[in-house]
């Protein structure tokens, strides 16, 4: 395992050494209260501050004028994003394995295939028919990828994950398993008693930068290619229908379902849960609250929450008033009873019940 002084640790992140010893070196990283005296630690909020003086770290990362004490023996490097500096210093402790070049002897490779001479094509794999594999990208086990398909330099596809025909992943981009890329749009139209589908011929289009979570799923476009911009990381468990346009940057978390033929801009955030109707837009920079149903389109820069999805604070404002509801029932029913009495309030409600069960009130005989 890589190991690195904490002066190297500085000046990897663009930062400055504070007490401690530069030359002390560290082969990890840990939360403050599980690391040991050759780890690195962070703290990125405030309210940690004050569990810094128990951890036993080597060192911790920590924002330019941020208020902490220092126990003996500990340094600090200060930054300017302590999240952004850890990043960079995961990438240098912990540098992913390589995967030896060449094809496994059981993969199964198609006509026509071109598997770059650096490229790792992994066991039980199986590559269809005029489908290339560029430089350094590694297609792990039991991965199945379509025809006609291009896989860019440095790109990752995890075990088990699927490429349909006609699929493209840009470079640099990591499918993760169980992923499948390309699969048939939900595209059916009524016929007779019955429903008839509607071919799906368009192809999946992933620029470069992607990462796609665990069992995600993006259709293929029906007469178009569904495409997904540059840099857009998509967790786990995320739905995009056919002919989407996802466009760079985006964030879209675990269990977002998008529709058919909905753009989603530059930079949106869609939170978990979120379900989006086919055929609108969200704007660039929008962000979509967890669990909203978003069933129109969304300006560029809003930020909207709820079910149907309305500006944030509106949305805050109904559940508010919703959540109020107990008490406003509770005021109605002193009320009542201030003005109608008890007796009175119960006598309606005697009278009502009788009339309910077929009978008529009582009368003096």
């Amino acid at each position: 395992m890589p190991e690195l002084t904490i002066a190297e640790v500085a000046r990897i992140v663009g930062g400055e050494v504070e007490r401690g010893d530069p030359q002390r070196t560290v082969h990890g990283v840990a939360p403050l209260d599980e690391a040991g005296p050759r780890e690195l630690s962070f703290v990125a909020e405030a309210r940690y501050y004050a569990y810094i003086h128990a951890s036993r770290a080597a060192a911790v990362l920590v924002a330019r004028g941020a208020a902490i004490q220092l126990p003996d023996g500990m340094a600090a490097v200060r930054v300017d994003d302590p999240r952004r500096a850890l990043a960079r210093v995961l990438d240098a402790l912990y540098p992913p394995p390589a995967a030896a070049p060449g094809v496994h002897a059981t993969a199964v490779l198609g006509p026509g295939v071109a598997v770059d001479s650096t490229a790792s094509v992994g066991a039980y794999a199986v590559v269809g028919e005029g489908t290339r594999i560029g430089a350094r990208a590694t297609v792990h086990p039991h991965v199945v990828i379509g025809r006609g398909c291009h896989v860019g330099e440095d790109v990752v596809i995890h075990p088990h994950a699927t490429l349909y025909d006609d699929v493209t992943v840009g470079a640099r981009s990591v499918v993760h398993s169980g992923a499948r890329l390309g699969s048939d749009g939900f595209g059916f139209v009524p016929e007779g008693d019955g429903l008839k589908k509607v071919p799906q011929v368009g192809g999946c289009r992933i620029a470069e930068d992607v990462e796609i979570g665990a069992n995600s799923t993006i259709d293929r476009g029906s007469i178009g290619d569904t495409t997904v911009g540059r840099g857009t990381k998509i967790d786990n468990l995320v739905q995009i229908g056919h002919n989407c346009r996802i466009g760079s940057h985006v964030i879209i978390v675990s269990q977002v379902g998008i529709s058919g033929s909905t753009r989603v801009g530059d930079g949106a955030v869609l939170g978990g849960q979120a379900g989006v109707q086919g055929h609108i837009e969200i704007g660039a920079g929008a962000k979509v609250g967890g669990q909203a149903g978003v069933t129109a389109s969304v300006p560029a820069g809003a930020t909207v929450s709820g079910y149907p999805a309305r500006p944030h604070r509106e949305a805050m404002r109904v559940q508010a008033a919703v959540f109020g509801l107990p008490k406003l029932v509770q005021r109605l029913k002193a009320l009542e009873n201030a003005v109608f009495g008890r007796g009175a309030q119960g006598a309606r409600a005697g009278s009502h019940a009788d009339e309910r069960d077929g009978g008529e009130p009582p009368r003096d005989e």
